[in-house]
């Protein structure tokens, strides 16, 4: 299955370069607390790449392995935010020290990026709407298409004008989640109910999907490099 998307809940974790060292040095009670938000990071979060706005999201990721390739890669790509829900491992764990397999991975990317967590699901696809971003599942479906059929320019096009004359929003307004989904059990229904669009890899041979960290890279570089 080809990976994606999850969700989020009103419980934050926001992590930043910056504030590697203040928070170790702070209360780390605070810190440790589900509920309590680390920075506000609206700033570092708002990364252009290529006119959009763009995040990327993973549900229930199994392999710390995975989450850290999947960091290195999205700061290469140009990813202003990476949202971790449910049991994907974190850059930091409970204990607020470092996560050694994501360290191994990311090579530093961890402390580049900004890191957000929440535990539910449902929460954070809620959010992301509201907050005007067009989620786009990687994920094999009956109504899937191929990823290099989808012009990310079509997702903000007003298709209720005429014949011929087509309206886009502001460039500020282009906000796009790129969501990859458990290594096995992909992404659940009602996820996928929720997104504006699945993509997915065509596979010519006899497995079905690629490693959850290849796929972002493909994908990842397909639309913002």
């Amino acid at each position: 299955m080809f990976n994606f998307l999850y969700v989020l809940s009103n419980n934050v974790k926001t992590i930043s370069k910056k504030q590697e060292m203040s928070n170790i040095k702070g209360d780390k009670s605070k810190i440790n607390k589900k509920s309590y938000n680390l920075a506000d990071n609206s700033e570092c979060s708002a990364v252009k790449t290529g006119g959009f706005e763009v995040i990327v999201v993973l549900p229930d990721i199994r392999s710390a392995h995975n989450v850290g390739s999947i960091f290195r890669t999205a700061d290469a790509a140009g990813v202003g935010t990476i949202y971790l829900s449910g049991y994907t491992p974190t850059p930091l764990n409970k204990f607020n020290k470092p996560q050694p397999q994501i360290t191994k991975t990311a090579l530093g990317a961890e402390k580049t990026l900004v890191w957000k967590y929440f535990e539910s699901h449902t929460t954070l696809l809620n959010k992301l709407k509201k907050d005007g971003f067009k989620i786009i599942a990687v994920e094999q479906t009956k109504n899937s298409i191929n990823y290099k059929d989808l012009d990310l320019k079509d997702l903000f096009t007003d298709k209720t004008k005429k014949a011929g004359v087509k309206s886009e929003v502001e460039t500020l307004d282009k906000k796009v989640a790129f969501v990859f989904g458990n290594e096995v059990l992909g992404l659940p229904k009602k996820i996928l109910e929720k997104v504006d669009v699945c993509v997915e890899l065509p596979m010519n041979g006899m497995k079905e999907s690629l490693n959850v960290s290849v796929t972002a890279g493909i994908v990842l570089f397909q639309y913002l490099v």
